[in-house]
Protein backbone atom coordinates (compact mmCIF):
# COMPACT_ATOMS: atom_id res chain seq x y z
CA UNK A 1 0.00 0.00 0.00
CA UNK A 2 3.03 2.33 0.94
CA UNK A 3 4.70 1.66 -2.32
CA UNK A 4 1.70 2.32 -4.12
CA UNK A 5 0.92 5.45 -2.82
CA UNK A 6 4.80 6.56 -2.67
CA UNK A 7 4.71 6.14 -6.87
CA UNK A 8 1.57 7.90 -6.82
CA UNK A 9 3.37 10.91 -5.38
CA UNK A 10 5.87 11.03 -7.85
CA UNK A 11 3.31 11.15 -10.72
CA UNK A 12 1.08 13.63 -12.25
CA UNK A 13 -1.84 12.17 -10.29
CA UNK A 14 -5.40 12.87 -10.52
CA UNK A 15 -7.27 14.91 -8.00
CA UNK A 16 -9.28 11.91 -6.34
CA UNK A 17 -6.02 10.17 -6.09
CA UNK A 18 -4.39 12.95 -4.15
CA UNK A 19 -7.25 13.11 -2.18
CA UNK A 20 -7.13 9.92 -1.20
CA UNK A 21 -3.36 10.21 -0.67
CA UNK A 22 -3.82 12.89 1.40
CA UNK A 23 -6.27 11.57 3.66
CA UNK A 24 -4.37 8.49 4.19
CA UNK A 25 -1.48 10.83 5.09
CA UNK A 26 -3.86 12.72 7.58
CA UNK A 27 -5.57 9.48 9.08
CA UNK A 28 -1.97 8.58 10.02
CA UNK A 29 -1.42 11.28 11.97
CA UNK A 30 -4.39 11.56 14.06
CA UNK A 31 -3.71 8.33 15.18
CA UNK A 32 -0.86 8.83 16.59
CA UNK A 33 -1.20 12.87 17.32
CA UNK A 34 -2.05 14.26 20.51
CA UNK A 35 -5.69 16.26 20.88
CA UNK A 36 -3.60 19.90 20.89
CA UNK A 37 -3.73 22.71 18.54
CA UNK A 38 -0.60 24.57 19.16
CA UNK A 39 2.39 24.80 16.92
CA UNK A 40 4.64 23.13 19.37
CA UNK A 41 6.74 20.55 17.82
CA UNK A 42 5.57 16.73 18.37
CA UNK A 43 7.97 14.49 19.17
CA UNK A 44 8.05 11.29 16.68
CA UNK A 45 9.59 7.75 15.79
CA UNK A 46 13.18 8.24 14.88
CA UNK A 47 13.99 11.83 16.43
CA UNK A 48 17.06 12.52 18.38
CA UNK A 49 16.60 14.69 22.08
CA UNK A 50 18.86 15.92 24.18
CA UNK A 51 18.25 15.65 27.58
CA UNK A 52 19.55 18.12 29.88
CA UNK A 53 19.37 17.61 33.99
CA UNK A 54 20.35 20.79 35.84
CA UNK A 55 23.06 20.19 38.16
CA UNK A 56 23.14 16.91 37.18
CA UNK A 57 25.59 15.74 34.26
CA UNK A 58 25.75 12.26 34.95
CA UNK A 59 21.93 12.52 34.10
CA UNK A 60 22.62 14.45 31.04
CA UNK A 61 22.23 12.53 27.77
CA UNK A 62 21.60 12.23 24.33
CA UNK A 63 18.58 10.00 23.27
CA UNK A 64 17.10 8.31 19.79
CA UNK A 65 13.87 7.99 20.26
CA UNK A 66 13.33 4.21 19.26
CA UNK A 67 10.72 2.63 17.21
CA UNK A 68 8.28 1.87 20.03
CA UNK A 69 8.33 5.48 20.76
CA UNK A 70 10.02 5.43 24.30
CA UNK A 71 13.85 6.84 25.12
CA UNK A 72 15.38 5.50 28.24
CA UNK A 73 17.64 7.94 30.22
CA UNK A 74 19.46 6.98 33.46
CA UNK A 75 17.02 6.39 36.73
CA UNK A 76 14.27 6.77 33.84
CA UNK A 77 13.61 3.44 31.66
CA UNK A 78 11.03 3.39 29.04
CA UNK A 79 9.34 6.82 28.88
CA UNK A 80 6.83 7.11 26.29
CA UNK A 81 8.35 10.19 24.33
CA UNK A 82 6.30 10.11 21.00
CA UNK A 83 3.55 12.57 20.75
CA UNK A 84 4.67 14.81 23.48
CA UNK A 85 5.71 18.04 22.93
CA UNK A 86 9.66 19.10 24.48
CA UNK A 87 7.91 20.36 27.56
CA UNK A 88 5.40 17.84 28.20
CA UNK A 89 8.26 15.34 28.18
CA UNK A 90 10.43 17.38 29.81
CA UNK A 91 7.99 17.03 33.24
CA UNK A 92 7.64 13.63 32.93
CA UNK A 93 11.32 13.65 33.39
CA UNK A 94 11.03 15.75 36.25
CA UNK A 95 8.39 13.54 38.12
CA UNK A 96 10.13 10.52 37.95
CA UNK A 97 13.43 11.82 39.01
CA UNK A 98 11.65 13.12 42.02
CA UNK A 99 12.04 9.64 43.52
CA UNK A 100 16.06 10.11 43.77
CA UNK A 101 16.68 14.06 43.47
CA UNK A 102 15.58 17.09 44.89
CA UNK A 103 13.52 19.54 42.85
CA UNK A 104 14.89 18.17 39.29
CA UNK A 105 15.11 20.46 36.76
CA UNK A 106 15.10 18.82 33.04
CA UNK A 107 14.93 20.31 29.84
CA UNK A 108 14.62 18.19 26.50
CA UNK A 109 15.40 19.35 23.21
CA UNK A 110 14.60 17.96 19.44
CA UNK A 111 18.62 17.90 18.13
CA UNK A 112 18.10 15.78 14.97
CA UNK A 113 14.26 15.93 14.18
CA UNK A 114 13.09 13.29 11.22
CA UNK A 115 9.92 11.90 12.06
CA UNK A 116 6.11 12.41 10.12
CA UNK A 117 5.38 14.75 12.74
CA UNK A 118 8.38 17.35 11.70
CA UNK A 119 7.30 17.51 8.02
CA UNK A 120 5.07 18.89 5.68
CA UNK A 121 3.99 17.33 2.66
CA UNK A 122 3.87 18.52 -0.95
CA UNK A 123 1.65 16.69 -3.39
CA UNK A 124 0.42 17.19 -6.90
CA UNK A 125 1.40 19.57 -9.68
CA UNK A 126 4.58 20.84 -8.23
CA UNK A 127 7.94 20.43 -9.55
CA UNK A 128 9.50 18.36 -7.31
CA UNK A 129 6.59 16.49 -4.58
CA UNK A 130 8.12 15.64 -1.62
CA UNK A 131 8.23 15.84 1.98
CA UNK A 132 9.81 18.64 3.41
CA UNK A 133 11.64 19.09 6.99
CA UNK A 134 9.46 21.61 9.17
CA UNK A 135 11.09 24.72 10.16
CA UNK A 136 9.48 27.35 13.32
CA UNK A 137 7.64 30.22 11.10
CA UNK A 138 7.74 28.40 7.65
CA UNK A 139 4.73 29.96 5.40
CA UNK A 140 2.91 28.81 2.33
CA UNK A 141 5.20 30.42 -0.05
CA UNK A 142 8.86 29.01 1.40
CA UNK A 143 7.28 25.46 0.96
CA UNK A 144 6.38 26.22 -2.67
CA UNK A 145 9.77 28.11 -3.14
CA UNK A 146 11.26 24.71 -2.12
CA UNK A 147 9.51 22.45 -4.14
CA UNK A 148 10.74 24.36 -7.19
CA UNK A 149 7.54 26.08 -8.18
CA UNK A 150 3.94 24.42 -10.04
CA UNK A 151 4.03 22.90 -13.24
CA UNK A 152 2.25 24.13 -16.12
CA UNK A 153 -0.62 21.87 -15.50
CA UNK A 154 -1.37 23.85 -11.87
CA UNK A 155 -4.79 24.38 -10.76
CA UNK A 156 -3.30 26.98 -8.22
CA UNK A 157 -6.68 28.41 -6.70
CA UNK A 158 -7.95 25.32 -6.22
CA UNK A 159 -5.38 24.37 -3.56
CA UNK A 160 -5.98 22.57 -0.43
CA UNK A 161 -4.16 22.59 2.67
CA UNK A 162 -5.19 19.43 4.90
CA UNK A 163 -3.98 19.18 8.62
CA UNK A 164 -4.98 17.58 12.02
CA UNK A 165 -6.34 19.95 14.51
CA UNK A 166 -7.08 18.69 18.04
CA UNK A 167 -6.99 15.06 16.67
CA UNK A 168 -9.13 15.90 13.04
CA UNK A 169 -8.59 16.73 9.80
CA UNK A 170 -9.27 19.74 8.88
CA UNK A 171 -9.28 21.26 4.91
CA UNK A 172 -8.30 24.98 4.15
CA UNK A 173 -9.14 26.51 0.54
CA UNK A 174 -6.08 28.49 -0.63
CA UNK A 175 -5.95 30.35 -3.76
CA UNK A 176 -2.20 29.74 -4.25
CA UNK A 177 -2.31 31.71 -7.97
CA UNK A 178 -3.30 34.82 -6.08
CA UNK A 179 -0.47 34.38 -4.38
CA UNK A 180 2.11 33.70 -6.63
CA UNK A 181 0.54 35.87 -9.50
CA UNK A 182 -0.91 39.26 -7.13
CA UNK A 183 1.15 38.70 -4.29
CA UNK A 184 -2.11 38.36 -2.22
CA UNK A 185 -0.39 37.55 1.30
CA UNK A 186 -3.51 37.12 3.13
CA UNK A 187 -2.53 33.60 1.08
CA UNK A 188 0.50 32.97 2.67
CA UNK A 189 -0.63 30.98 5.50
CA UNK A 190 1.52 29.74 8.52
CA UNK A 191 2.50 26.21 7.99
CA UNK A 192 2.31 23.53 10.74
CA UNK A 193 4.29 20.47 11.00
CA UNK A 194 2.27 17.01 9.72
CA UNK A 195 0.51 19.48 6.93
CA UNK A 196 -0.25 18.34 3.63
CA UNK A 197 -0.31 20.27 0.53
CA UNK A 198 -2.63 19.71 -1.76
CA UNK A 199 -1.94 21.07 -5.57
CA UNK A 200 -4.51 19.79 -8.46
CA UNK A 201 -4.17 19.49 -11.88
CA UNK A 202 -6.18 21.24 -14.11
CA UNK A 203 -9.25 20.57 -16.12
CA UNK A 204 -9.17 21.14 -19.57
Amino acid sequence: MRKLLARTIGSAAKPAALCVLALFICAELAAATPAESSNAYIIGPGDTLQVFVWRNPELSVTVPVRPDGKVSTPLVNDMVAVGKTSTELSRDIETVLTEYIRTPQVTVLVSNAVSTFSRVQVIGQVKTPQALPYRDGMRLLDVVLAVGGLTDFAAANRTKLIRVDGGKQVEMKIKLGNLMNSGDMEQNVEMRPGDVLIVPQSIF
